[in-house]
């Protein structure tokens, strides 16, 4: 089963959170690796250097990333990263759509033995340990948010509390607004077009 966090994060929580994720050596790469691509280790100055939306935090001291040559459809020559194989930890940033409204975005690690996925065998000790730490830091740290299943960065809550931002769920057609836990819901327009 793969561990998984949905967030809400302004500049302010990322800086944050990179402090948090220098602590350990991280390598970082894109959804898609450009042939090109010249890594860099992740610091806590280094938000303005990361790929805009997806990218994926390689645990380079735990292994080594594990790519395939994509062959075929619009990424040809493209490599991508084998999430299975590879100690790596995907990071979708939240993103604002047409609306200004924040989308959320995600944590994700597969750790443990599925068939699903093919694993047999499961992630090693020290990185699930330093995956874990990570999830427990965004749970504490960050304030639950209404619906459940996401988290709001202590900026973004902030935001959100003093009306100037709006939270939309991002993992659905049809995002769903959300606000901090203990905040009175707003009324959601019915028959609402997402966009991206």
């Amino acid at each position: 089963m793969a561990h998984q966090l949905f967030t809400f994060m302004l500049p302010e929580d990322e800086d944050a959170f990179l402090r948090v994720l220098s602590r350990n050596v991280f390598e970082v790469y894109p959804r898609r690796v450009p042939p090109d691509w010249q890594t860099f280790r992740l610091t806590e100055g280094c938000r303005e250097q990361l790929p805009d939306r997806e990218l994926y935090l390689v645990a380079s001291d735990l292994g080594p990333a594990q790519v395939d040559p994509i062959k075929r459809g619009p990424d040809k020559g493209f490599w991508r990263i084998d999430e299975i194989r590879s100690p790596v930890l995907f990071w979708e940033r939240s993103a604002r759509n047409d609306d200004d409204e924040l989308l959320s975005g995600q944590l994700w690690a597969e750790l443990d033995v599925t068939e699903q996925t093919g694993r047999k065998q499961a992630a090693p000790a020290a990185f699930r340990a330093r995956v874990i730490e990570l999830m427990n830091w965004v749970t504490k740290t960050f304030r639950k948010g209404d619906p459940k299943g996401s988290w709001i960065g202590p900026a973004a809550a902030r935001e959100v509390k003093e009306g100037r931002l709006a939270l939309r769920e991002d993992n659905e057609r049809n995002g769903r607004l959300v606000v901090p836990a203990g905040m009175p819901r707003p009324k959601d327009p019915t028959g609402r077009k997402f966009r991206r």
